[in-house]
């Protein structure tokens, strides 16, 4: 029989620094020889909706499908670190009531912070690229934060400050709650 694995869903608003932290988190992970793999919903995206219109239907398909890879991978011993935005709780609930071993890490980061980062970052990892100054020139009402809700965990296993910590010493706080709550060493 094999161990349950275990899963960590990155949240936060676009450009708070989910995949750079989470990039970091799989690598020290590997570091210490961890079977992990990422599971980005803007890589999901450039497989299930090529032109994405992120409407909710479409969002809830995306979602439900990231959900589904995630249990499966966990019920086969591989450990999940999911990056993705997740912007109605109830996405990331849902992994939760089908994930045993689950944890919530929280990217805190105020909107006008995301809005800086996402007009003069290089790599995307992914994700589309000025979705902020498409939002405020209303061409776009489907971003999380300006046209749709993101709506901020209750209660996650971690918070990070992306903004008074850097990406690696976020990645490390995560870290801190794997370790305590599966022994990860």
């Amino acid at each position: 029989m094999v161990d349950e694995g275990w899963c960590v869903w990155v949240t936060g608003l676009p450009s708070s620094g989910k995949s750079v932290v989470s990039t970091i988190l799989i690598n020290m992970l590997r570091e210490k020889s961890i079977n992990v793999q990422l599971v980005s919903s803007d890589a999901l995206r450039k497989v299930m909706t090529p032109k994405p219109k992120y409407t909710l239907k479409e969002r809830d398909s995306v979602y439900a499908t990231l959900v589904y890879i995630a249990k499966l991978l966990t019920e086969n011993g591989v450990n999940v670190v999911i990056d993705a935005t997740g912007n109605l709780r109830r996405y990331r609930e849902s992994a939760r009531a089908q994930i045993p071993k689950f944890i919530e890490a929280y990217l805190e980061c105020p909107l006008e912070v995301c809005m800086q980062r996402e007009a003069k970052r290089t790599e995307t990892y992914l994700a589309p690229r000025k979705i902020y100054d498409k939002a405020l020139k209303g061409k776009t009402q489907t971003v999380p934060g300006i046209g749709q809700p993101y709506e901020e965990p209750l209660n996650p296993e971690v918070r990070v400050d992306s903004v008074k910590l850097s990406p690696e010493e976020c990645a490390k706080k995560i870290m801190a709650v794997i370790v305590e709550c599966y022994g990860v060493r």
